[in-house]
């Protein structure tokens, strides 16, 4: 009989164990969930002559990490329009957001980042344009080393098939780059042109990825942008313009980075 109570009294004992052991977690995976998704959402704004296909490694490894992530469609035939297609994802946004921009996609957010809900600016050798500036002077104020780009009758730019993998993404496989050369989406030359009317970098902290090879924007272009604005600032040595398709790790981490700190 004694021997039946005793084993009562360590299952009891057991029990008690497990569930303090269960209080105590849930106690504090809210809490670690609540820190790492302070800012829950992330917006992404593809670059020029490319759409957001090039985003999924960054997407799934912040989905896997509990974010929230939509990426821009933007349709590239004007810059007035590329904004008002990130202002419409920001609307549908609930709670605060990490704002992130590749290349050309720098001066829309820049633009569209003054929403209250954007939080703080990631830009991936990205421009990071002044009131008054536009993509096209801050690209050649330090010429890249591509010189590959040309316009179409109508006015749009695109990259020539041939030059694409060596120029934008030399760190990536070719046969990837092979599609992403062949599916480019031509950007309306207009839109490089247009200046922004607001730098929302002056007042939300902003984050800057530097990829060393690039040869679209110079990485000298880069990092006086970014220096300008105050960005805290990762460069990523041999990378190429791509530096989300080829080190998608390097650039969630400082997407998570930003929505850590940024309150």
């Amino acid at each position: 009989m004694r021997t039946v109570k005793q084993r009562v009294k360590q299952a009891a004992a057991i029990t008690a164990m497990i569930a303090y052991g269960t209080t105590l977690v849930s106690c504090s995976s809210p809490a670690q969930s609540q820190e790492r998704a302070s800012i829950p959402n992330v917006v992404i704004v593809h670059g020029a002559l490319v759409d957001g296909s090039g985003w999924k490694g960054v997407y799934e490894l912040l989905v896997k990490d509990g974010f929230k992530v939509t990426i821009v469609q933007e349709p590239q035939t004007s810059f007035a329009d590329d904004v008002a297609a990130t202002q419409r994802v920001l609307d549908l946004q609930s709670g605060s957001v990490v704002l992130v921009g590749q290349s050309y996609g720098g001066s829309v957010i820049t633009q569209a980042g003054t929403d209250a809900k954007v939080k703080a600016l990631v830009y991936v050798s990205a421009t990071a344009p002044e009131v008054g500036e536009n993509t096209a002077q801050l690209v050649m104020s330090i010429p890249p080393a591509s010189n590959n780009i040309h316009p179409t009758a109508d006015g749009f730019l695109f990259e020539d098939p041939a030059d694409f993998s060596e120029d934008f993404a030399a760190d990536v496989p070719r046969s990837v780059t092979e599609f992403m050369a062949h599916s480019q989406v031509p950007v309306s030359g207009a839109a490089f042109m247009t200046p922004v009317t607001a730098a929302a970098w002056h007042t939300k902290p902003s984050y800057g990825v530097i990829p060393t090879e690039d040869r679209i924007i110079n990485p000298d272009e880069e990092r006086n942008m970014y220096q300008r604005a105050g960005a805290k600032v990762t460069e990523v040595k041999g990378a190429s313009h791509s530096v989300f398709v080829s080190q998608p790790q390097i650039v969630a981490n400082v997407i998570e980075e930003a929505a850590r700190e940024a309150r």
